[in-house]
């Protein structure tokens, strides 16, 4: 194909870094020449780890709003459904772009994305999903760390990161733009039934949602600390889904809020359990699927399908565990403080595989991260390299009116919201359309140390 521009033009391949700012990427590109900007929905190499339900609907929207963002500039986002290397050659044999920028991803089918990528273009990877790239912080003997703690410190060292990439104001565009799907014909919103009421309700994907939640979040960072455990209050700076679809990087979030001063370190410190995550799957590609300690393949899960769907639709009879399943449910997401205890009540209440639950997070979290998701549920059921005591049980009955709880309650749980904040943690006599406990805490206790003592000794 004959051009007439004295430069081909480079493709740009967008996964989870939709944005226009401190995007190394699409600047790269930029700097070459003509751009076109391009996302595949490839469903097939993600293989079980394709996206839920939630996250769809997210990616719908953070499409459409970077489509509009792009074109504000310039240019279009070129949309292809099918096995990455495949859709990205066949935009080569359309557009003659032999280049392909894109920015570095860790999850394991990301990674043999990349390799079949590279066979057929020159694949440029650049950094800045992340503070610092995955496996680059290194112990003193030059391995890759294993625990948390360490880890953040040895981060740490190196920040702040560098300093945020302005957004290009205009785009070289191809002399011939490829083919390019409609949105709406991958039909990612639901609709029979569209369930979708509460997400649309408490989020706007794309750059310009993230821009705003950062501003509100930036008011209050310095009392992070403080707020976090509280599920009644609006302590969280609610960014994970926003910086999942890399509608923002981590960077961006460090410089406007890193001097705030108070308690912000606390959230300084969530930030690099992102990169803490990605340094775990880089060393262990199947953590979503494989228990890192392989001494506890022996616990004696149990098969409790009544057990998983009350635990799943919010009615175990524990009201903090239900706010939380239901919030899930309603918005795709769920405060930081009530996912441990749910997720905690799930593997050790219920004895149910911390997989299962990893499974349902997975379909409807909007911020559903195969790092971070598996990172937590490793480390709630005990199972991972760095990971809490599966011994150390944690009693919901207590938390909730140790974080105040009651409003965040009564928001979720109509049917108990007439309990005033002494009775609503743990109902005497649960009223008419709330269940009764499916388990009692001190049964569910004992059972589970006992799985784990026989665990031991098998």
């Amino acid at each position: 194909m004959t051009s007439t521009h004295a430069r081909s033009p480079s493709i740009v391949w967008l996964r989870r870094d939709l944005r226009l700012a401190d995007q190394a990427a699409l600047l790269a590109a930029a700097s070459e020449g003509p751009v076109i900007p391009v996302y595949v929905l490839d469903d097939d190499t993600p293989r079980h780890c394709r996206m839920g339900g939630a996250s769809r609907w997210w990616l719908h929207h953070s499409l459409s709003a970077l489509d509009t963002d792009l074109r504000k500039i310039g240019s279009r986002l070129i949309l292809r459904r099918g096995r990455c290397h495949e859709e990205l050659a066949a935009v080569r044999r359309e557009t003659g772009a032999r280049t392909v920028h894109a920015l570095h991803h860790y999850e394991p089918w990301w990674r043999n994305a990349e390799r079949a990528v590279a066979k057929a273009f020159r694949l440029v990877l650049h950094d800045g999903n992340y503070l610092a790239p995955a496996g680059s912080v290194l112990t003193g003997a030059g391995a890759l760390f294993k625990i948390y703690t360490p880890f953040w410190r040895a981060l740490q060292e190196r920040m702040p990161p560098t300093t945020p990439l302005a957004a290009p104001t205009a785009l070289e565009v191809p002399d011939v733009w490829p083919t390019s799907d409609d949105l709406s014909d991958w039909n990612l919103l639901p609709t029979k039934p569209d369930w979708a009421g509460g997400l649309r309700n408490e989020w706007t994907p794309g750059e310009a949602g993230a821009l705003d939640r950062l501003d509100d979040f930036a008011e209050r960072a310095c009392r992070y600390g403080e707020c976090r455990n509280l599920p009644s209050v609006e302590g969280t700076s609610r960014l994970s889904p926003h910086l999942h679809f890399g509608e923002i990087s981590p960077a961006t979030i460090w410089h406007r809020v890193g001097d705030a001063g108070g308690s912000v370190n606390i959230f300084l410190g969530e930030i690099g359990w992102r990169d803490y995550a990605q340094n775990v799957i880089l060393q262990f590609p199947e953590y979503g699927t494989r228990n890192a300690r392989v001494a506890y393949d022996d616990l004696g899960w149990r098969d409790d399908p009544e057990g998983l769907t009350a635990w799943q639709q919010g009615r175990t009879g524990y009201p903090i565990v239900d706010a939380g399943m239901r919030e899930l449910w309603h918005t795709g997401w769920m405060h930081n403080r009530v996912r441990m205890i749910a997720a905690s009540f799930l593997v050790k209440h219920l004895l149910i595989d911390w997989r299962e639950g990893e499974r349902w997070f997975w379909d409807t979290l909007v911020d559903a991260d195969y790092g971070s998701n598996a990172v937590n549920w490793q480390w709630t059921a005990g199972t991972g390299v760095d990971s809490n005591m599966f011994v150390r049980i944690m009693a919901p009955l207590t938390q909730s009116p140790k974080f105040d709880a009651a409003g965040y309650i009564r928001k979720w749980v109509p049917e108990l919201a007439h309990l005033a904040d002494d009775k609503i943690h743990d109902p005497a006599a649960p009223p008419q359309g709330y269940p009764a406990k499916i388990v009692a805490h001190t049964e569910a206790r004992a059972r589970a140390l006992a799985a784990h003592e026989y665990m031991k000794q098998a």
